[in-house]
């Protein structure tokens, strides 16, 4: 079903506005709601609901209308009671369908002071992910089972009941359910009641306690035929995984995750969790990972339930990035939260940051922070263009809140979260966040606060620092030269940019070498004496073009961005950078070493290395033992392979790989050995699979024939690696193998795995059919992921492009809005010169306005990578003969 259209209240007939001019999305000042007594009854067969609200209110001064937010609700009563009972029925009802706000004018004012507004409303439990919505799973026994859910952030509370649905608006909720008798329930507060409704026992009233003052967006109600594992007891706080009947085998995991995170952030944050228990909730269809609504942690199932013996090491870390994640909101985002939109980075980018950093204490061998290199890499990328945007800007309508969840909000924002916390010093940082929470618990804050907060606990200059990576785009590279015959370390910037095809003469910079943009850059650089070896730090601020730092004693090496921490690209000078790559195996810590590669790649797409001269670098890390440093090389291969069309190049090329990846994959061998650590079986499938892609090599093909086979004797990263490595090379066979699995998993992993991997078969007719189940089959959550992956399939990506293109308008009815401008990335693989124009010609006739910033984005990478090809792809072949 689709979403329908706004329905007219019957009560009074509506007037309907043009929007206004100024302010059209904020709610008129004056009028604070308290206190919301929620009362709603979900009906899952019909899928519909009716509900009530009272709602305290203060009013500063007299009003002849109150106006709130409203959207897909009709609104069948209304009627405002005073402090002294008398009661004041609305005359005019104006609903503004464009403003989502509904507004109620009355002939006598309502007296300035505590009120109570009562609405009584019905709506649809709809399809579309947000709001109050309703998810679909299929039981042990064939049937398929129906729960409603809810999808508040950013704006869509106002789908659900009539609130003033802004952050700012803190208010507490009393909520109660009326649902059928077998059905679970489960609300932000503890439930105090479960009562047979009067005079029909197939109905139970469940009551919840009221929560702390919270804003609306962080509300959340689930009923269905859910489970709850038993509470366990994390010092006071009771913790549950609620979960589809059936699933309950998969829970163990999450809630040691859950336990071990809320211990971790309250001794960080130095404040006991806000809420009076903690529910973690799995909902089949979710169109966001995770939602932190305080209490109802709400997942998709993929990234909760979970068997950690059969899953590879990626997808245990990203549960448990995920649950750490939401938990760091119940401090920073729910317990302090932004005033406005525009301010919704900080809770995104402190929870990401505040994620690895649990992760990393859980699980210390994981070496989260240098996993944290690859999405940094992604962060750059979209950074490196013109079309980037600041950190924080603007936000005005409820696309543009929707169009702030994007990889600058969150890895961006993480990425210089984590500088300044290592500029600072680890404990420094923490007791300005501590001070920052003390300040405002409860309350609303701008993004200064914090930085005034940090400056009042270490005295740095940090709303100065920060400033400057926050409100303005991109970021520098750093040049490094030696002066004065070594004496004298030179650190320079300047804005660092790709180079695209902007329509005339030769590829330029983007953006262009004179942008005078500046940011105030905390440097920590190491050296190595050449004297006694030693190795030292120093951190320096950079705030001018240049800074110029006299050294005690000549240096065997320099290394700029210790340990990776700072947002920036690094160019060495020939000879320095030359001594960096012979020291690297052995003086350079993994992320360094991963910097390296990562920055070398980057000159190839500002056309200052060529395609050729990162082939020999990459060769030169033919002994790296890494995984994080391999998953860079690999990717970086991946986008050389793309360069390379002609029979006997692609085979010149394969050859390159398999010299590169094969001796690395034969020293760890074919199987995992006793007690080895997860990062090496990791290593092993990331090695496996480029072998059997990129570098085509034919046993490993057949390898993973045997492996997909018999995929219960297989180490799971190795199960894994195979499953793409057939889908590279499989027939038809294969893919009714895969779709077997697909639609059998006992796991939402094993599901995901064999789904995704139906992308890159490579008959034209197996990838229409899986095009058309993204329509049908695949639900709505990951048919955007999954027409993302079809569209980089080497060979049949114009077939999705097409796909995409004719089903446009079925596309944006049927899956989530916040996905459409996720599932374009995938255009970015259409380099082809057959292919852009067409991608170039269709958005200038299609627009995402929810996502307008990121298409722009998809579209400038794709003319980067069109760029690429036209400069370097004759070349690099000619390299390869």
């Amino acid at each position: 079903m689709t979403e329908r259209e706004p329905v007219e209240t019957p009560f009074p007939e509506p007037v309907f506005d043009d929007p206004p001019v100024v302010d059209p999305y904020r709610l008129p000042e004056g009028v604070r709601p308290v206190r919301y007594d929620l009362h709603l009854e979900p009906d899952l067969a019909e899928a519909t609901f009716t509900g009530s609200c009272a709602t305290s209110l203060v009013l500063d001064d007299d009003a002849a209308t109150i106006t709130c937010n409203a959207l897909e609700l009709v609104i069948d009563e209304a009627w405002v009671e005073t402090s002294d009972g008398t009661r004041l029925a609305p005359t005019a009802v104006t609903m503004d369908v464009d403003t989502e706000r509904v507004s109620f004018g009355f002939d006598e004012p309502v007296p300035a002071g505590d009120v109570t507004f009562h609405t009584r409303f019905r709506g649809q439990l709809n399809d579309k992910l947000r709001g109050f919505y309703r998810s679909t799973f299929t039981d042990a026994d064939g049937a398929e089972q129906t729960i409603a859910t809810t999808q508040f952030e950013a704006t869509d509370a106002r789908r659900a009941f009539p609130c003033w649905d802004e952050p700012a608006h803190k208010a507490v909720f009393s909520i109660t359910l009326v649902v059928d008798a077998d059905l679970f329930a489960v609300s932000n507060a503890a439930q105090v009641s479960r009562t047979p409704v009067e005079g029909d026992q197939g109905r139970h009233e469940v009551r919840f306690a009221d929560t702390m003052v919270m804003s609306t967006y962080l509300v959340a109600f689930v009923v269905g035929p859910l489970e709850a594992t038993d509470p366990v007891d994390v010092d006071g706080t009771p913790l549950r995984i609620v979960y589809p009947r059936g699933k309950g085998h998969l829970t163990s995991y999450a809630l040691e995750v859950g336990a071990f995170c809320l211990r971790h952030f309250t001794d960080y944050y130095g404040i006991a969790y806000p809420g009076d228990k903690l529910d973690l909730v799995a909902v089949p269809d979710f169109a966001f990972g995770a939602m932190e609504n305080l209490g109802c942690v709400t997942f998709r199932e993929v990234l909760l339930l979970v068997d950690p013996g059969e899953v590879t090491q990626a997808e245990l870390l990203n549960v448990t990035d995920v649950i750490n994640h939401e938990l760091a909101h119940m401090w920073f985002g729910d317990l302090v939260t932004m005033k406005w939109w525009n301010g919704i980075w900080l809770n995104e980018a402190f929870a990401t940051f505040m994620e690895m950093h649990a992760t990393d204490a859980f699980r210390p061998e994981w070496e989260r922070w240098v996993t944290f290199g690859l999405a940094r890499s992604a962060a750059f990328d979209t950074d490196s263009l013109s079309s980037t945007r600041p950190i924080e800007y603007p936000v005005v309508s409820p696309a543009d809140a929707e169009g702030m969840f994007d990889i600058l909000t969150y890895e961006k924002g993480a990425a210089v979260v984590r500088m300044l916390e290592q500029y600072l010093g680890a404990d420094a940082f923490r007791s300005g966040i501590r001070l920052y929470l003390q300040q405002h618990s409860y309350a609303t804050t701008e993004t200064t606060d914090l930085w005034d907060a940090l400056e009042e606990a270490t005295g740095e200059p940090v709303r100065r620092i920060m400033d400057s990576w926050i409100f303005q785009g991109g970021y520098p590279l750093i040049t490094v030269d030696l002066l004065d015959d070594g004496g004298t370390l030179r650190l320079s910037q300047h804005r660092f940019g790709y180079a695209g095809d902007l329509g005339e003469g030769d590829p330029q910079p983007l953006p262009a070498d004179d942008d005078a943009t500046r940011w105030s850059v905390p440097l920590i650089f190491t050296q190595k004496s050449t004297q006694d070896g030693v190795v030292t730090f120093e951190k320096v601020l950079l705030e001018g073009d240049s800074i110029d730092i006299e050294l005690v004693e000549p240096v065997e090496w320099i290394l700029v961005n210790t340990e990776g921490t700072g947002f920036y690209r690094v160019r060495y000078a020939p000879d320095l950078l030359g001594a960096l790559v012979a020291h690297a195996p052995t003086d350079l810590s993994p992320i360094e070493r991963y910097g390296l590669v990562d920055d070398a790649w980057a000159s190839v797409l500002a056309a200052e290395t060529t395609a050729a001269d990162f082939l020999h670098l990459a060769e030169s890390f033919a002994t790296e033992t890494d995984l994080s440093v391999w998953q860079r090389l690999v990717g970086c291969l991946h986008a050389l392979d793309r360069l390379v069309d002609e029979p006997e190049d692609r085979l010149a090329f394969q050859e390159r790989v398999r010299a590169l990846v094969g001796p690395a994959l034969e020293r760890l061998g074919p199987e995992p050995g006793q007690d080895e650590p997860d990062r090496t079986r990791a290593l092993r499938g990331v090695l496996f699979e480029a072998m059997g892609t990129i570098g085509a090599h034919d046993q490993t093909v057949l390898d993973a024939r045997v492996l997909v086979a018999h995929p219960d004797t297989a180490d799971p990263a190795m199960a894994a690696a195979a499953v793409n490595v057939v889908a590279a090379h499989g027939d038809d066979a294969d893919f009714e193998l895969f779709l077997e699995r697909f639609r059998g998993a006992s796991s939402p992993q094993e599901e995901l795995r064999y789904l995704y991997a139906l992308a890159d078969f490579d008959d034209p007719d197996v990838v229409r059919r899986l095009l058309a189940m993204t329509l049908d089959e695949v639900r709505t959550q990951n048919a955007p992921l999954l027409l993302r992956r079809a569209l980089t399939n080497r060979h049949h990506g114009a077939l999705a492009w097409f796909f995409v293109a004719e089903e446009w308008t079925t596309i944006n009815d049927r899956l989530p809005s916040n996905s459409i401008a996720r599932m374009l990335e995938g255009i970015r693989s259409l380099s082809g010169p057959e292919m852009a124009p067409a991608v170039f010609a269709f958005f200038e006739d299609h627009t995402v306005p929810q996502g307008d910033k990121i298409l722009a984005q998809h579209l400038e990478r794709l003319e980067v990578n069109v760029a690429l090809r036209d400069r370097e792809a004759a070349a690099f072949a000619g390299s390869l003969r």
